[in-house]
């Protein structure tokens, strides 16, 4: 049994991957602490709700720099990580010291490597944007390996102006230092794998974004009537998701139906996206619904008829990454349409009539898919059955692709 540290820069509840991580290595046989962070109020009681249902699997420790409970730390981290990365700027990603780097990338780079130093571990192992230097820095420093996932391709993560170019800037020369040093990667799709293999050279092991399978299996009716039950959901409800698009597809197919949205919205953003249904989708509803905690994912997809992965490529990185919704909708038993990208194109085709791929902003394309559904409710019924049975034969974490992978990553790495 090995003393396994995970680490990852959010909230246990807002990253999901980490915490199926210290679930998995922990009932592989490993003594497992996790390492995350508290800065999101809405997110506290959802940590909560992750401890309660774990009892004594694995102990945690937290780095606080909530406005409400930690506000010092939170106005000395972000005061060292503005002028990080002020500095980093001006002398350019290239020439800036490694430590610069790291807090300019990072904002609680310091305090995560010093909670995962707090205890003895085997073998540190990690992941998100600003926990991938930690990780590094916490096994240099105690003489032991260190893994990394690569949930995302960061040096690509995302679209903007100079900010933008210097946070890539920025991971670029972080991951040319951590990444030949690291005993195993892994990462979340093949198109992300290849990528960083094109970039370094080096050969990260896939494991998906599944999720356990439910208890009992999901109901596969399609709902009554000619409209359709469309489901999304995400940490943040905000623009370039999407959702626009879904909004004009459903005007022009002409479908009743409703837009049900889980997460946290950006200010203002319902009220435009709602303003934008009454004039293109006038038939169509939007509907809100609180964040839920990482173990009710799937829970609380049941009872729509259709999940939306609709990411429009905005990045390299959008368009390589395969979303975690599609994963969670086919164990709902969701139909899945998704959009056409490098990332999401291979599961799609797996999935059989169980999706349906349409190129990002092709508005018709989409329009025609939502029609057939809504007017045809047995082929609506024959795709949600086809998700759910793709799902049980290999979308979900039990799967030896994915958990299974991610054991034996993790134990080649303390060889």
């Amino acid at each position: 049994m090995a003393r396994i540290c995970v680490i990852t820069a959010g909230h246990l509840a807002t990253c999901p991957r980490m915490l199926k991580a210290a679930d998995t290595l922990a009932a592989a046989g490993h003594s497992v602490r996790l390492v995350s962070t508290r800065h999101v109020d809405w997110a506290v009681a959802a940590d909560a709700d992750v401890r309660r249902r774990r009892p004594g699997a694995w102990t945690w420790t937290e780095v606080d720099y909530s406005r409400a409970t930690a506000p010092l730390a939170r106005l000395r981290g972000g005061a060292r990580y503005h002028l990080a990365r002020r500095l980093s700027a001006m002398l350019g990603p290239a020439r800036a010291s490694m430590p610069l780097v790291l807090r300019g990338y990072a904002r609680t780079h310091p305090e995560l490597v010093r909670a995962a130093l707090s205890e003895p571990a085997d073998l540190f192992y990690g992941g998100t944007t600003g926990a991938i230097g930690a990780v590094a820095e916490a096994g240099r420093r105690a003489g032991v390996p260190f893994a990394l996932d690569l949930e995302d391709f960061h040096s690509a993560e995302q679209a903007g102006g100079a900010d933008t170019a210097l946070g890539h800037g920025l991971a670029e020369r972080i991951e040319k230092d951590v990444l030949p040093e690291a005993q195993v990667l892994t990462t979340s799709s093949a198109a992300i794998a290849a990528a960083y293999g094109n970039k370094y050279g080096v050969h990260p092991v896939i494991v998906h974004n599944t999720f356990p399978l439910p208890s009992c299996p999901p109901a596969l009716d399609a709902s009554p009537g000619d409209g359709l039950r469309l489901y999304w959901f995400s940490q943040t409800i905000g623009s370039g998701r999407g959702l626009e698009h879904v909004v004009r597809a459903a005007g022009l197919a002409g479908i009743a139906g409703e837009l049900h949205l889980r997460g946290r919205p950006v200010p203002g953003y319902l009220e435009s996206l709602r303003s934008l249904a009454d004039k293109a989708a006038p038939r169509l509803r939007i509907l809100h619904h609180a964040p839920a905690p990482p173990d009710s994912m799937v829970e609380t997809c049941a009872g729509y008829d259709v999940g939306l992965a609709v990411e429009p490529g905005f990045s390299v990185n959008n368009r390589l990454a395969l979303s975690n919704k599609a994963f969670t909708y086919v164990l709902a038993g969701l139909a899945v349409i998704l959009t056409d990208t490098p990332g999401q194109r291979e599961f799609a085709a797996g999935l059989g009539d169980g999706a349906a791929l349409c190129p990002p902003r092709d508005t018709p394309a989409m329009a025609a898919v939502l029609a057939r559904w809504a007017h045809d409710k047995t082929s609506l019924a024959r795709a949600k059955a086809a998700a759910w049975r793709a799902a049980q034969r290999r979308w979900h974490w039990e799967h030896p692709e994915d958990s299974g992978a991610l054991v034996g990553a993790v134990e080649k790495a303390l060889r």
